[in-house]
């Protein structure tokens, strides 16, 4: 399994797009949550996730953790790195997750927070945060989660930068680490 994650609007589902005719079965962690999350009826739209209280994420990711444990052959699973919360940053891939997984690679994809901001504010689809220091703060917490991630698994990090008019050498270097 590669692990793609990064801020919302860093491009991630954007940088993926290069990898759906390699053979890897592309999941969202994300799509998961909302899942199990709105069958449970904790949500009813996906912005909600973060803002169910802490024991309710942790119930949620540990059954998305069951579902993705389950998966066979070459996985590619898109997802964000901490999730910002009314109670601060929650891992996105917490201990008792990552324990039932099978990591080969972490990845982060991230781009400078004014670029992800102008991403933000041109999605009207989602409801996210619009604080430029925010996003820096999330892009910190982000690579201290990503190095605490390859420790707990063993599995290398790499950090590709998705900046502007960059996407094609984003997409190239992802590729790469597909061989």
């Amino acid at each position: 399994m590669i692990i793609v994650m990064g801020l919302p609007g860093a491009g991630k589902s954007t940088v993926l797009a290069a990898a759906k005719n390699t053979g890897y079965i592309m999941k969202n962690y994300g799509d998961l949550m909302y899942e199990i999350a709105s069958k449970q009826g904790h949500v009813k739209h996906r912005d909600e996730l973060r803002k169910m209280d802490t024991a309710t994420q942790k119930k949620v990711q540990s059954a998305v953790g069951d579902e993705l444990s389950k998966m066979t052959g070459k996985v590619i699973l898109d997802t964000h790195c901490s999730i910002q919360t009314p109670n601060g940053y929650l891992p996105g891939l917490p201990y008792s997750l990552l324990s039932k997984l099978t990591v080969d690679k972490l990845v982060l994809i991230n781009a400078p927070a004014e670029e992800i901001l102008a991403r933000r504010k041109a999605d009207t689809t989602r409801v996210r945060e619009t604080n430029i220091e925010e996003i820096r703060e999330h892009d910190n917490v982000n690579i201290s989660f990503l190095a605490a991630y390859s420790a707990l698994t063993g599995a290398p990090a790499v950090i590709i930068s998705n900046r502007q008019g960059k996407l094609e050498e984003a997409q190239q270097k992802f590729l790469s680490l597909l061989k």
